[in-house]
């Protein structure tokens, strides 16, 4: 029989390996559901790239992902905020371009209360223990927030097609962004409506 202090060191081997082989199994579970979700959103690509760059909790099911894509899309529309703000404040006395950055301002403030509305909705989303009647409720009103802010922000870059200038193409790169990241959210929402959220999970 082994020594009690060669027996106490491979107890501790072995839970470094257990340790590592769960955390790394989670970490392609959440890659796995990551890829195969975002195929058929509206922007794979980035639907990819901002979801695998999430550093928020770990993605274990749909609920998870359409959270995880709405944080993303909020936080996108509150830095897109600040920066119209800033613009709006200091641009010059053009009444076209300062009229279509005081609408951007105020659509863009709707677009980041619907999202935290959609966001809220989502966290307290019955997906399993409730009835059909309430998570279809739910639901809708996820939909019809995001839906919303997504509204918002296309209304947004509308205000500026017959505006030429560096402030129209900062405030298109930014708003494109929020749109099409809130696009995605929108479509994570959708798919987790078809599936009630129980397909796919992460099983380690």
């Amino acid at each position: 029989m082994a020594p009690p202090h060669k027996l106490f060191l491979l107890a501790i081997v072995f839970a470094i390996i257990v340790t590592a082989t769960t955390v790394h199994g989670r970490h392609n579970g959440a890659k796995d559901i990551v890829h195969s979700s975002c195929e058929h959103a509206s922007y794979p690509s980035l639907c990819v790239r901002t979801l695998s760059s999430y550093s928020g909790p770990t993605i274990t099911n749909r609920r998870d992902l359409a959270q995880a894509a709405v944080k993303i899309s909020l936080a996108h529309a509150q830095s897109a905020a600040k920066k119209l703000t800033v613009v709006r404040d200091s641009v010059g006395k053009k009444r076209q371009e300062k009229a279509a950055l005081v609408d951007c301002v105020e659509m863009i403030g709707d677009s980041v209360d619907e999202l935290s509305r959609t966001l809220g909705v989502l966290k307290h989303l019955r997906i399993s223990g409730g009835s059909s009647k309430e998570f279809r409720w739910q639901m809708s009103n996820a939909q019809t927030w995001a839906s919303a802010a997504l509204t918002d922000d296309d209304t947004c870059l509308d205000g500026f097609e017959e505006i030429d200038g560096d402030i129209k193409t900062e405030v298109k790169q930014w708003m494109t962004k929020v749109a099409r990241v809130t696009s995605n959210a929108l479509y994570m929402i959708n798919q987790l409506d078809e599936t009630r959220g129980k397909p796919h999970d992460v099983h380690l």
